[in-house]
């Protein structure tokens, strides 16, 4: 059995180091490139493979709702395995997953390789997570989460853009980005990662989380976050479109989002290590509500000219939210059942993957049903509303569990 040897994340005279974990943000990295590039070549899929746009929007869904199942199944049957060993095999499935899509022939191959690339996906989010929550000490959680986070973040800033520009000439080409990325991560992880084993578990301590009223809300306040975004994000095309024309301009657009995701996710990385996660939390989640709410209302009325720079403004400011929301929404999931952090972190990615099927579903049937593209940010205010108020509830119930 191979000995467990914590990580040394900080020591006398030195300051909180994210060197131990740089592989680990450079799988987060491929899988951010994987989770945002397919929106941006629907059209290109599409033609390629001889189906229907909406049928190409499945290949994302698919991966969202595999993701949402087998997170809690598969890191459980893997509960008792050496972590290491478990990141590296889930991340060997996703790229293989990336690589039979890169080279399907026809739309089932692809679906397929959706399908074992969000089984490989699913283990890997959780397992991270864990594994970086295990070996850091609590004052340093945020810091530590920003930095795997930041890996997701940096991806829409450079990945996701470099992915649209290289699909224009085929979009096959994004998903062996993908692979190539995942893989020197694989080689950078199984070189340099030390090795840990957790106590295991069984599917039923697993779930046993689920139990707690409290926490099941918890969980639907990431699902909340993502699906808000989501019922914007897979169509914002359509809602920036009529105001920058230019491949470029749309390119040039995404790569802010992602700048104004990193730095979203790096301030409230730190806050959440000085100020209470719940406290980064409610400004955070208000701050997307009222930003949807006036967005919305600026797209509508305002002249062309102002709507337009209103767009931008609206945009970055959603992906500052979005990017901020993860690191106190996860440091808040893991002091409500700080016995169970790996199982809930594999549960939350679950949540994470139901929020952004249910969002991009929400937006297709609102758009189907006759809405606007700019009333799509009045359902992403909707679903903030309710998310807020949940939020609430469940910050209240938590000072009385706590007696605070």
């Amino acid at each position: 059995m191979t000995e467990t040897r914590p990580i040394d994340v900080s020591g006398p005279g030195r300051s909180f180091s994210n060197r131990p974990f740089i592989w680990l943000a450079v799988a987060t990295f491929s899988m951010g490139i994987d989770g945002y590039v397919l929106a941006g070549l629907l059209p290109q899929i599409a033609g390629d493979l001889d189906v229907t746009p909406a049928a190409a929007g499945q290949l994302m869904s698919v991966f969202a709702f595999t993701a949402a199942l087998a997170g809690p199944v598969l890191g459980t049957f893997t509960s008792r395995w050496e972590r290491r060993t478990t990141i590296v095999l889930s991340l060997g499935v996703f790229v293989l997953g990336n690589v039979i899509v890169g080279i399907a022939t026809n739309y089932p191959i692809a679906l397929s390789g959706r399908v074992i690339a969000a089984l490989g996906g699913s283990l890997l989010n959780a397992a991270v997570t864990g594994y970086v929550i295990a070996l850091t000490p609590a004052e340093h959680h945020g810091k530590a989460l920003s930095f795997i986070l930041g890996g997701w973040m940096t991806a829409t800033a450079l990945g996701v853009p470099i992915g649209l520009v290289i699909g224009q000439s085929s979009w096959r080409l994004p998903m062996i980005l993908v692979a190539v990325v995942g893989t020197i991560a694989l080689i950078g992880i199984m070189l340099r990662l030390p090795h840990l084993h957790l106590p295991g578990g069984t599917l039923v301590d697993r779930l046993r989380p689920l139990g707690q009223p409290r926490l099941v809300a918890g969980l639907l306040i990431t699902t909340g976050i993502l699906c808000g975004s989501y019922a914007c994000f897979t169509y914002a095309t359509l809602i920036l479109g009529p105001h920058f024309k230019a491949e470029w301009a749309i390119v040039a657009i995404m790569f802010g989002y992602g700048v104004a995701s990193m730095a979203g996710n790096a301030v409230t990385g730190r806050l959440v290590d000085k100020f209470s996660a719940i406290r980064v939390l409610t400004i955070v989640l208000v701050g997307l509500l009222l930003n949807a709410v006036l967005g919305m209302v600026a797209l509508m009325v305002a002249p062309l000219v102002v709507a337009a720079v209103w767009s931008l403004v609206w945009f970055f400011a959603a992906g500052v939210g979005n990017g901020g929301a993860a690191v106190p929404q996860q440091a808040r999931l893991a002091t409500m059942a700080p016995d169970s952090a790996a199982i809930v972190m594999a549960l939350n990615g679950s949540a994470i993957s139901l929020g952004s099927a249910l969002g991009s579903g929400l937006g297709g049937v609102a758009l189907t049903a006759g809405s606007s593209a700019n009333g799509l940010l009045g359902v992403s205010a909707a679903i903030l509303a309710v998310t807020v108020v949940l939020h609430l509830l469940v910050t209240r119930a938590s000072r009385r569990a706590t007696g605070s």
